[in-house]
């Protein structure tokens, strides 16, 4: 972890606001927090994790999307961008929603569509039954019985489990909220500092990462 914040110090000059005057390093406390006992999503080898804990009823998370995306589509090629729906409760339909269009494989058109139905369109409600969720995606190319089916499967409850306990133990309070390698959380003010922070870290364990040994 010191190699890391000693990264950081150096990275002021990498990731200045769009002005040109040097932004300050993250400070921990402030911009992020250090989670004890650091458990990534889903952990690939070589690979910096981010994770977007989200949820799709959420105005701010709607709001967030066009500048995240806009930002993870720039991440290099050893950083995954993750988005991991927020479970709140049990029965969240919108949460099993994403699990199924993304096991359908239709999540890369789904996933802003859902966003669009709730805070634009208004054709679907932030806190939808499982019959209405099934009914859109019947109306979006998506058979609407095997959505159901599959909404309300053992492998979409132990996804849904799984992003609960990754939420709980990074200390998940809101959504959006940015986690990186399920060591940071990122606190920072507002959507625009807090991926400035979220690069500033990704730049420190890339670095670190490549640095060879003892130096």
């Amino acid at each position: 972890m010191n190699r890391v914040l000693a990264l950081l110090c150096g990275l002021s000059l990498v990731f200045a606001p769009a002005f040109g005057a040097p932004a300050a390093p993250p400070v921990e406390g402030t911009d992020y927090v250090t989670i004890d006992d650091a458990r990534p999503y889903a952990p690939l080898q070589g690979k910096v994790e981010v994770v977007e804990v989200f949820g799709y009823w959420c105005p701010h998370c709607a709001e967030f999307e066009p500048e995240l995306a806009a930002w993870a589509r720039r991440l290099p090629p050893d950083v995954r961008f993750t988005p991991v729906p927020a479970v709140f409760t049990a029965g969240d339909v919108l949460a099993r929603a994403y699990f199924t269009a993304q096991h359908f494989g239709t999540l890369p058109v789904m996933h802003d569509a859902i966003f669009q139905a709730i805070h634009a369109d208004g054709t679907l409600p932030r806190n939808p039954s499982v019959d209405e969720m099934a009914a859109w995606f019947g109306q979006h190319g998506l058979d609407a019985g095997k959505a159901m089916t599959h909404m309300l499967s053992g492998p979409v409850e132990a996804r849904l489990e799984h992003a609960r306990q990754f939420a709980l133990h990074s200390g998940v309070e809101g959504t959006p909220t940015l986690v990186i390698n399920g060591r940071y959380r990122i606190t920072a003010a507002t959507h625009t500092e807090g991926l400035r922070t979220a690069s500033a870290l990704i730049q420190a364990l890339r670095a670190a990462a490549h640095r060879p040994p003892h130096s």
